[in-house]
């Protein structure tokens, strides 16, 4: 069994606060896996290998435009939430699911390419780059910290969101291809609410586990 819990649309800061608060309970075994769904107020965040440079605007404009710019402690380096994307989070003990952190982003990367495959996408790895992408172009962004054998932050799936922001900055670091949506993709509205049903399936297939709402 593992927990889903579904935040709706919350501040960056104060979603970080609530994954810290459940990952200490998961670590303390208090609590079961949980997954959080969630969707951002415009923000860029700085990851651990964040460089200056992919940032093209300055923070002024970022701003004027209504976009906040935080640091975080997940890997990567700058990417950008907002909202109509799923922001996943999964708050899991590792070592109930390997305790290898190489496997666990590829498992991770899997869940994402079985919701792509829902939409009749195909979904891949393109390695050394995390993450999911529709032939040279990215829908879903990973970045993690795992602390205690408990993982932290998680995956950005581009549903029916705004894309322009992503002009705005060198997504993940990454210069030389770009980023799409499922609905880019497919050619139809897939929204965020439509988007959830098929990650939850996605998880639950691929780390064996039923999933149930906690308020």
């Amino acid at each position: 069994m593992a927990n889903l819990l579904d935040l709706g649309l919350l501040g960056y800061s104060e979603a970080w606060e609530r994954q810290k608060e459940i990952a200490a309970q998961v670590q303390e075994g208090t609590r079961d896996d949980t997954l959080i769904f969630v969707e951002h107020p415009p923000v860029l965040t700085l990851g651990a290998n964040f460089h200056e440079e992919n940032l093209l605007l300055t923070r002024e404009e970022y701003s004027a435009l209504g976009i906040e710019v935080l640091k975080t402690d997940r890997g990567g380096d700058v990417t950008y939430h907002g909202p109509n994307q799923l922001v996943i989070y999964p708050i899991f003990d590792v070592k109930r699911h390997g305790k290898d952190l190489h496997r666990w982003l590829r498992a991770l990367e899997e869940t994402i390419i079985l919701t792509c495959a829902a939409y009749g996408l195909k979904g891949t790895r393109f390695p050394p780059n995390t993450g999911v992408w529709l032939e040279d172009k990215k829908v879903a962004a990973i970045g993690i910290k795992v602390s205690r054998w408990v993982s932290l932050h998680g995956i950005a799936l581009n549903c029916n969101n705004d894309l322009a922001p992503f002009n705005w900055v060198v997504p993940c670091g990454i210069s030389d291809y770009g980023v799409t949506s499922l609905s880019e993709a497919t050619g139809k509205e897939i929204t965020v609410e439509m988007a959830k049903e098929r990650v939850v399936q996605g998880f639950e297939s691929v780390f064996a586990i039923s999933l149930s709402a906690d308020d």
